[in-house]
């Protein structure tokens, strides 16, 4: 006869083996799952093919909100809403061209620069080469600029074609130089020197209107006939007076050598742009997989949803939005009922600054002494230096957050942004996922995207390696930032890596240890001196 203490003690094995199986079975679930009934580049195409380029406050970004909305809907995740922030005034570009008319006519690739005024239908008038970078050179062109169209950048006289292959893999040699822990630097003198350059657009064009041109136009920092299109002064009472346009390197040296004779090119620039003025705001999405321990907190997943205007926002960043997508379409597929509740969220106004991430910080975990006028790329370092830095009530509450914005390249492991101890719960949870290549934690930090103000109050945000494919040397905000530049079985890897990441640290029993809130720094440097060089 069998004792009634061994038959508990069976049962409690038993009941232990079964849950054990299930959890060690919950990995490769959503590994069969995402890699066998992916609908990421399904979902990847509907977003950049049939939506296209999302401009934070464009009313193709609202159009990809309702998208994205419907689209959690429809995997039966809650909590589904908006979440506003003051941004300023919505632009897109309805058409444009630029051609050269003199000394014969062509075509030229250019792109208005965002949040640029549009033209009076068509100007015409001569380019004259006026390289200005700083406003000491504004003396050397008074005088000589009314109805001209200015070519502000120097032209280089050779092409910038790259030297390398346009397309890598990471090796081992690249891990190397990232797994390294790199010493703080603060250097007060730099803030100045960084607030003159992002001062700097607008003097110029209040510069060129008070001297007569016409319009302004700027030479792309890619060849290949790439243009980008990106522009700053998005707030309102910030539009600049005159037209711009980015014209292809190409085209753009063209013009400069045949202004190095008399008479100089003709050109006619058309910008039919709009600005779209509301209630000046833009939207982060948000979505749930709720947990069943409601004192557990949440884990979070997120990208940024909004992109430049020259391609279809693809690798920056559709593609991590499509892999939150996915990620989350996974996890409900398998049927996770996770003890945290896992988050997803499509962030907006990355592109100027990290100001959705920034904002939602600012909601729900901390507050930091910044003058609330300030904009854009001001008021992203001025956020990072501001102290001392104050707790929300909500602040413990998110335990982990991933981050996809790297392109559209295989996950290869994540950085543990300096975070030591957290290196082993990172490994742990990202070893079911090794043998698809997603092997590797590594001790330094990445910048960039939206993990990075979560990591600045000392929240725990992480990014991952990936692959860069062609992302820095031809795609990254550029005109062929589409879907021909996306890798599937990547895609579908990442989705994975991303699904799994999100469940372990919902169900782990461990949270990753915390990095201290920090404090103001002291000059690294107190003996140097400003390099005027550098302005």
């Amino acid at each position: 006869m069998i004792s009634k203490t061994r038959l508990l003690a069976a049962a409690s094995l038993m009941l232990f083996a079964a849950t054990s199986a299930a959890a060690q079975s919950e990995p490769a679930r959503i590994i069969d799952e995402g890699l066998n009934r992916s609908q990421v580049m399904l979902t990847a195409s509907e977003l950049m093919d049939g939506i296209g380029p999302r401009l934070t406050a464009s009313p193709n970004l609202t159009r990809a909100e309702d998208w994205a909305m419907a689209k959690f809907r429809s995997y039966g995740l809650g909590n589904i809403h908006r979440e506003p922030f003051a941004f300023g005034r919505g632009w897109e570009i309805v058409s444009s061209s630029a051609i050269m008319v003199t000394p014969r006519r062509i075509e030229m690739t250019a792109i208005p620069m965002a949040w640029s005024p549009p033209t009076d239908g068509t100007i015409r008038a001569e380019v004259i080469v006026a390289p200005m970078s700083k406003r000491e050179h504004f003396a050397a062109w008074k005088g000589k600029l009314a109805g001209k169209i200015v070519m502000v950048t120097l032209p280089d006289t050779e092409s910038g074609e790259p030297k390398e292959a346009a397309f890598k893999r990471l090796a081992d040699a690249d891990f190397k130089e990232d797994d390294v822990y790199d010493l703080p630097d603060y250097d007060p003198d730099a803030i100045n020197m960084r607030k003159q350059r992002r001062d700097f657009p607008k003097e110029l064009d209040a510069f060129l209107k008070s001297e007569g041109a016409v319009a302004w136009i700027k030479k792309s920092y890619r060849d290949g006939l790439l243009v980008h299109g990106e522009g700053y002064n998005y707030g309102i009472g910030e539009t600049l007076s005159l037209p711009v346009l980015e014209v292809a390197a190409e085209d753009y040296r063209r013009l400069a050598r045949l202004a190095k004779t008399d008479p100089a090119p003709t050109v006619e620039l058309t910008s039919n742009v709009r600005f779209i003025d509301g209630d000046g705001n833009a939207n982060n999405v948000i979505a749930d997989i709720p947990g069943t321990d409601p004192k557990g907190g949440y884990v979070m997943a997120g990208a940024h949803f909004d992109s430049w205007v020259a391609g279809d926002g693809a690798s920056d960043n559709g593609a991590g939005s499509a892999v939150v997508i996915e990620a989350a379409r996974i996890l409900k597929a398998i049927g996770a009922r996770p003890k945290r509740t896992i988050r997803f969220a499509l962030w907006e106004g990355e592109e100027q600054g990290l100001l959705g991430s920034r904002a939602y910080i600012e909601q729900h975990f901390v507050s930091r002494p910044v003058d609330p006028n300030a904009r854009g790329i001001e008021a992203y370092y001025a956020w990072s230096e501001a102290y001392p830095i104050t707790r929300k009530p909500g602040y413990g509450e998110m335990k982990a957050y991933f981050n996809m914005d790297n392109g559209s390249g295989k996950f290869r492991g994540i950085y543990a942004e300096h975070n030591a101890t957290a290196v082993p719960i990172l490994k742990e949870w990202l070893a079911p996922y090794n043998d698809l290549g997603a092997d590797r934690v590594v001790i330094g930090k990445t910048g960039g995207t939206d993990h990075v103000f979560m990591q600045a109050v000392g929240i725990q945000g992480y990014q991952f390696i990936q692959d860069p494919l062609d992302y820095g040397s031809r795609v990254h905000h550029s005109s062929v930032d589409t879907l021909d530049h996306m890798r599937a079985d990547d895609m579908r890897q990442a989705a994975v890596v991303m699904a799994g990441m999100l469940l372990a640290a919902a169900n782990s029993s461990e949270v990753l240890p915390t990095m201290p809130i920090p404090q103001k720094p002291v000059d690294t440097n107190p003996f140097d001196y400003p390099d005027p060089n550098k302005q």
